[in-house]
């Protein structure tokens, strides 16, 4: 898997890992990944959805040691 851009997001609380997030896939073409990485445990349903809603793919999703990991491929 090719990650273009690592977006850091630890010990934000909802919702700015969504608005991160939507930030940073604004800089992306499409077929591109970003990499997030988060502490808040919401963002799990909250970053699905919302890539869903946004015609984004989430290709693998991880947790360890207490923070979330999603790879995102912009649509």
């Amino acid at each position: 898997m090719n990650i273009t851009k690592v977006l850091d997001a630890k010990g934000l609380a909802c919702p700015m890992p969504i608005v991160k997030t939507k930030k940073a896939m604004n800089e992306l073409e499409s077929g591109q990944v970003l990499e997030i990485l988060t502490t808040d445990k919401g963002a799990k349903n909250d970053l699905t959805a919302w890539a869903k809603s946004g015609g984004h793919e989430v290709l693998n999703f991880e947790e360890e040691n207490g923070v979330l990991k999603f790879w995102i491929k912009k649509g």
